[in-house]
């Protein structure tokens, strides 16, 4: 049987991966990757992570099965995370939290918790979009469609075309945003704008999708649930997808969590009901090291301020390294305005190069991107930034 199937191309991202590894140049840079770094190029252990790993081992006596719905102190503090301690639908009890391996994890469950909803429907994604959302909700038999999101002429959003777009959409429909830090164009709407789109989706009717794999890493913990809260407040349904892995830096632990919001706490307690029935025949029961780490450090008072100081810290070097990037672009003469990798956020930005300029940065410089210049900006440090100016400038004369 299995002679009938055929090798399939790897990621793009993967092949980066690969080919960095093999480079012997030392001064190579990886600007694919998916991860935050520091100023060492390390993945760095939260401090808050570790200090809440050494009190689960110190109180932990059982590793037997938890019930389908994962770590229930967990649950609950995602969900104020996600929709705010004075969410009413909170109060209302019409919000169910699942915790699921990873942000992935929560979307294929999204995915199947749609089709099971409305079969072969359909879902919007922006355009450009997070690449394995195009695979996620056609694995689970549903089709996809985008709307228009990002103009590449100037780097910014095209709202106006975004919400004629959605105009057109309506009830048996899911549209999927972003949260915050777009991946893989760091634009976002403002604050106005989430709630014209907000108010669309409840005019309208269609279900909002929100993928939230970047808390923290906009502008705050708080202000980069605006979205969330919006959606929450004007429409009766929506489902919140949520990562630890970026802002926890819990990445191969998979820590996530799928939430839905119901119109009635009965619909919310019948649609977790659905959610178990889908993922007891999927992986059954999702990993609990990491939501068992994060319930420490969310429910301790301690750990959790030390956890939002690391969050900022992690914010502010990225902000500052989009500065200090278009700084010395400019200082290098390079006749070509990038300030709009200012105006955006989170970890990466499309540096609007051609691909056989990205090509040249990789096969002259060692400097490792895929084909579409979609940066990881959390790459760059104090060792490599004139370097890598040096290498942006000779590809671009």
């Amino acid at each position: 049987m299995l002679d009938q199937l055929k090798a399939i191309p790897p990621d793009p991202i993967l092949g980066v991966i690969t080919a960095f590894a093999k480079d012997s140049n030392p001064r190579k840079i990886d600007l694919g990757v998916g991860v935050y770094r520091d100023e060492n190029g390390e993945t760095p252990l939260l401090k808050c992570v570790v200090d809440a790993e050494k009190r689960l081992f110190e109180q932990q006596k059982t590793k037997t099965y938890l019930g389908p719905a994962g770590v229930a102190g967990f649950n609950s503090a995602i969900s104020r995370l996600a929709f705010g301690p004075e969410s009413e639908a909170l109060a209302e009890n019409r919000i169910r939290t699942v915790h699921t391996p990873g942000g992935t994890g929560a979307l294929r469950v999204a995915a199947d918790l749609v089709n099971a909803a409305h079969p072969g429907g359909t879902v919007w994604a922006s355009e450009p979009t997070w690449p394995n959302h195009l695979s996620i909700f056609p694995a689970a038999g549903l089709s996809m469609a985008s709307y228009p999101y990002f103009d590449k002429v100037d780097s910014s959003l095209r709202f106006d075309a975004m919400m004629e777009a959605l105009a057109q959409r309506g009830p048996g429909d899911t549209v999927l945003f972003h949260a915050c830090c777009h991946n893989p164009c760091g634009v976002s709407p403002d604050e106005e704008q989430w709630e014209a789109i907000a108010d669309l989706a409840a005019g309208k009717g269609f279900l909002p999708l929100i993928d939230m794999a970047y808390q923290g890493f906009e502008r705050s913990i708080e202000q980069d649930n605006f979205a969330v809260r919006q959606f929450t407040s004007k429409c009766p349904e929506l489902i919140v997808t949520t990562s630890c892995s970026k802002n926890f830096a819990v990445y191969r632990d998979r820590a996530g969590a799928i939430s839905v919001v119901a119109g009635t706490a009965q619909k919310a307690a019948d649609v977790e009901t659905v959610i178990h029935a889908l993922t007891r025949k999927n992986y059954s029961m999702a990993p609990a090291h990491a939501p068992e780490v994060i319930d420490i450090i969310l429910n301790s008072e301690e750990l959790t301020g030390l956890w939002r100081k690391e969050v900022a810290g992690m914010r502010n070097r990225i902000n500052g390294l989009r500065a200090t990037l278009v700084e010395k672009i400019n200082a290098s003469g390079i006749d070509r305005d990038f300030s709009f990798l200012q105006r955006q956020s989170g970890m990466f930005s499309f540096l609007g190069l051609s691909v056989d300029q990205v090509r040249r940065l990789r096969e002259e410089f060692s400097i490792y991107t895929v084909d579409s210049s979609r940066t990881n900006i959390a790459s760059f440090n104090s060792g490599n930034l004139d370097y890598f100016v040096t290498a942006l400038r000779t590809v671009l004369t």
